[in-house]
């Protein structure tokens, strides 16, 4: 077992290694984006990447305190989703109105792939694999739908 302090090591260097191997890909707009923390520029949507110890995700995450908001929030994507599957190139989970880490109600479209471990330096490459398309594919795929959420 790792103490609190490697724990954080390790996270933290599996985060700059994601973040270097990322950093020459431009975005959707050709820029230059921090990919590991990406930012929607529309309040209570984020984009949620997570290495964990048995786990690895990546998906959308809705953060509204206002839960009727965060439904209809839901439901705008839900129109898109057809569009969303179609660019990522398969089906991700989604889940109205959920718990985060923290106890507050979040809704969240993802994809999980199981069975990998951050604290393992070789599930790294297939951590990366996993995260690189979809970000991307996340990325253009708010390129066509931002406008709908920015009013």
């Amino acid at each position: 077992m790792y103490n609190k302090a490697e724990t954080s090591r390790i996270r933290s260097e599996f985060w700059i290694a994601f973040g270097q191997y990322m950093k020459p890909i431009p975005n959707s707009e050709g820029r230059r984006i921090n990919w590991p923390n990406y930012k929607t520029g529309v309040r209570h949507i984020y984009f949620r990447m997570k290495a964990e110890n048995d786990f690895a995700s990546i998906g959308i995450e809705l953060g509204h305190a206002d839960e009727e908001l965060q439904e209809l929030y839901f439901d705008q994507f839900a129109q898109f989703r057809g569009m969303l599957e179609s660019i990522v190139g398969e089906k991700w989970d989604w889940n109205l109105l959920v718990q985060n880490e923290f106890g507050q109600p979040v809704s969240r479209i993802e994809k999980i792939l199981p069975n990998v471990n951050v604290m393992n330096t070789d599930d790294w490459p297939a951590i990366i694999s996993f995260l690189k398309p979809r970000i991307i594919a996340l990325d253009e795929f708010w390129e066509n739908v931002k406008p709908g959420f920015e009013s």
